[in-house]
């Protein structure tokens, strides 16, 4: 199975939020040769607790003007690591000592990224950019 142009737009529509409030290395895998649940991996970071909680808000309200609500959310309280999963695409912000200690790309590097094509250049996107659209 392939990333469907559905779930890539999803992605860039959350990367996009993510990167107007300064999220830092804005990732996305993608993981539907590996998982059957899910098609993309985006991985955010941010500096502190609140704007963990920031990016999260601004995300959920992107995909919500696109009619896409979150299937499930966990980690929230503690605002150092919030996973939202909206089906096709689960979303991952973390608090930047997290990200070096969890390494999720470590753990997916198998899997290749996806261009989120964001201005900022926020993105961190290689030779194993996906052209999936």
């Amino acid at each position: 199975m392939t990333v469907t142009p559905e779930a890539i737009d999803l992605a860039k529509a959350a990367a996009a939020a993510a990167d107007e409030l300064k999220a830092t290395t804005i990732v996305a895998l993608d993981v539907s040769e590996h998982l059957a649940l899910t098609d993309v991996f985006l991985i955010a970071s941010a500096d502190n607790e609140r704007q963990v909680d920031a990016i999260v808000g601004a995300i959920e309200d992107a995909l919500l003007e696109r009619k896409v609500k979150p299937v499930r959310r966990e980690g929230r309280g503690g605002g150092r690591w919030v996973l939202i999963d909206f089906g096709d695409i689960v979303v991952h912000v973390q608090h930047d000592d997290e990200r070096e200690f969890y390494q999720l790309e470590r753990l997916w590097r198998d899997c290749p990224t996806i261009d989120l094509e964001l201005p900022s250049g926020a993105d961190e996107t290689d030779a194993a950019t996906t052209d999936a659209e």
